[in-house]
């Protein structure tokens, strides 16, 4: 039996706190996972940044959080207008 309202404490060195800019995501799944690449791009290079993998149902967790969280910043600081979709197609090399 698991305790619901146990505590968790996170560990995370200070490198992984500094946190990674990113301008571009790159969205790919199957049936049993998606795979969010965030980019870093600077034509006419780009960085991969970060690769998370998740199930699917943790994935429509991570959206419903992102939605309530958009509204509430909008709430308070106003509209976000909607960025230009990048005009190039985005490729991997080795």
């Amino acid at each position: 039996m698991t305790n619901q309202n146990q505590q968790v404490q996170i560990k995370a060195t200070d490198e992984k706190l500094k946190g990674e800019y990113s301008n571009a995501m790159q969205i790919l799944h199957t049936k049993e996972e998606f795979v969010l690449d965030f980019l870093n791009i600077f034509p006419p290079t780009g960085t991969l940044n970060s690769r998370v993998i998740l199930s699917p149902g943790h994935f429509k967790r991570m959206i419903t959080a992102m939605e309530e969280n958009l509204k509430k910043y909008e709430d308070q600081f106003g509209k976000i207008a909607v960025a230009d979709e990048p005009k190039n197609e985005i490729g991997f090399r080795g």
